[in-house]
């Protein structure tokens, strides 16, 4: 039923100038701008994100956004150049190797947006 739908993603923010800085600057995200809600919009893709303004906040402890990119490792590359910090991880099963942790079919890393969202880039293995 809803297979055709375009997706899109809310993200709550305390400080929307800053998270705007951080999704336009540190990322290249083209802004849409405001929607009469309030929410404020950028096109991914053929997908949606939307931060919308929530004075108390809140930050998921998962994963809340993955971007597919074709070259993990040139992207974090880019994304380091704008300031962006990858989080590293040391545990028995799950370790990233400058940055990277290959997970299945996939390589991915992560990141904090300055709502303390983590985000992650991951890019599939040949199958």
């Amino acid at each position: 039923m809803l297979s055709n739908s375009v997706v899109t993603t809310m993200l709550p923010v305390k400080d929307m100038a800053r998270a705007r800085a951080f999704y336009e600057q540190a990322l290249g995200l083209q802004p849409q701008g405001f929607k009469p809600d309030g929410k404020f919009v950028y096109v991914v893709g053929g997908s949606t994100l939307a931060l919308f303004p929530k004075p108390e906040g809140t930050k998921a402890e998962h994963t809340a956004i993955s971007f597919r990119v074709d070259d993990i490792a040139a992207t974090i590359r880019q994304l380091k150049r704008t300031g962006v910090v990858f989080e590293d991880y040391d545990f028995p099963d799950f370790k990233t190797v400058d940055h990277v942790c290959v997970l299945g079919a996939e390589k991915a890393a992560w990141f904090k947006d300055p709502e303390g969202n983590f985000l992650c880039i991951h890019e599939d293995l040949p199958g």
